[in-house]
């Protein structure tokens, strides 16, 4: 999967595209790290309950450029793409990460349309 200026994962409610404004330090600031290639890599968990082993991992890479990145969901050991939303028994993994989104939404990392 390459980077792309908007990501929709499939079957959610929302299209992501990075806020023109983000920078290097905001992208620090919530969280991303800075891969040896000079892109920012953040992995948050998605678990219905904290500390549960049946969770997912959220995976988001911005280029070095800001222009452009990469998100997934995946499987707690990050093997396999999944998806959260094509069933509501993910309801509170779907809730958790929206709340995540719509965080970093709110510091200018990205735009929700």
């Amino acid at each position: 999967m390459g980077y792309e200026k908007k990501i929709k994962l499939d079957d959610s409610k929302f299209t992501y595209s990075l806020n023109p404004s983000a920078k290097r330090f905001s992208l620090r600031d919530n969280g991303f790290t800075e891969t040896k290639a000079g892109n920012f890599q953040l992995v948050r968990p998605i678990e219905a309950t904290p500390q549960s082993k049946d969770g997912f991992k959220l995976k988001i890479t911005v280029n070095k450029e800001i222009d452009a990145f990469k998100m997934s969901i995946t499987t707690a050991n990050g093997l396999r793409t999944v998806n959260i939303f094509k069933d509501e028994k993910y309801k509170m993994n779907q809730d958790k990460f929206y709340f995540l989104m719509d965080g970093m939404i709110e510091r200018n990392v990205f735009v929700k349309e």
